[in-house]
């Protein structure tokens, strides 16, 4: 491994500034820093720095950068629209791996903004993610339902008292500015249809807190009362908010799109690697289930109303 030196502070830096990189993006700024550096040779260009170049500094800043709980971490962006690619990008960012993520926002947004992230979040984890549709993520129009909290009174000697101004949440066009501004600093994306979901760099951020706060461990080794809404891929392990599950709904099976392959060649062909049922490869993970459910529900609907025409006849 080489020695820690200026090269590597300043590629450092450039994570402190712009939260994630991708191997790609890293070439020209390694270029730039080693030709900075090494003013007397000959310059590198973008093209000449190699994989194993990246990773050598990805290394050699983790090994330095570990005592203060920070490390840089990698994970495949998980984009319903670029699924196809091949091979798949790989992300990389710098992650807080022991405090709490939430609670690092703080320092940039209000208590109100945070409580609404919070609120976001367990739609996306809770609400929309049930046995039979796992879309976990939100519309735009779902997101700012919740940028008030949802209304409470109480009595007092008589009079009924509501929300505290503290308590009262963002109006319609704070919320739609917090959302840009999460956006914007990588913590949410917004797919082409209007969903937002995690992004790469929250997903490896908050990947403890997550598992933490939505999943409820078994009790005395009796497996039928855990809670798991936060399942992990079986190919790599990440957690998985777009792919593809298990037909059968009561099997934990999730798997990437770009892990299928390999998980499908592990299992001896087109099978689940959990209960051995067929894998369909029609049962999504992320907005495509709510699409499927929307057209599923259309043509219940289509089914009903031709039932009724045919009694009528």
């Amino acid at each position: 491994m080489a020695t820690y030196d200026n090269t590597h502070r300043a590629f450092l830096q450039v994570f402190l500034s712009r939260g994630s990189l991708t191997f790609d993006e890293s070439k020209p700024i390694l270029a730039a820093i080693w030709n900075a550096q090494n003013t007397d040779e000959q310059e590198t260009e973008p093209e000449n720095i190699t994989l194993d170049d990246f990773n050598s500094y990805i290394q050699s800043v983790n090994t330095a950068i570990s005592p203060f709980d920070f490390e840089i971490r990698s994970t495949i962006a998980q984009d319903p629209a670029k699924q196809s690619s091949n091979p798949p990008t790989r992300l990389y960012a710098l992650v807080n791996t022991t405090s709490d993520a939430i609670s690092q926002l703080s320092t940039t947004h209000s208590a109100d903004e945070i409580a609404f992230l919070k609120r976001v979040l367990d739609s996306m984890f809770e609400t929309h993610n049930t046995r039979r549709n796992e879309i976990l993520a939100v519309t735009s129009m779902q997101a700012l339902a919740l940028s008030r909290p949802p209304q409470s009174s109480h009595h007092v000697n008589g009079d009924t008292s509501t929300q505290t101004a503290a308590q009262q949440g963002l109006t319609k066009t704070e919320a739609e500015r917090c959302l840009e501004s999460l956006v914007a600093e990588g913590w949410l994306c917004l797919s082409r249809k209007g969903y937002y979901r995690l992004s790469p760099r929250a997903l490896m951020e908050l990947r403890t807190w997550l598992v933490d706060t939505y999943n409820i461990p078994a009790e005395d080794d009796d497996d039928s009362t855990a809670v798991t809404k936060v399942k992990s891929c079986n190919g790599c392990g990440e957690i998985v908010i777009v792919g593809q599950r298990c037909a059968d709904l009561d099997c934990l099976v999730r798997v990437h799109d770009h892990c299928l392959r390999n998980v499908l060649r592990a299992a001896g062909g087109e099978v689940c690697p959990g209960c051995k049922r067929s894998w369909t490869g029609d049962v999504f993970v992320g907005e495509k289930a709510a699409q499927m459910s929307r057209s599923t529900g259309g043509a219940r609907q289509s089914a009903v109303t031709n039932g009724a025409h045919s009694d009528s006849e």
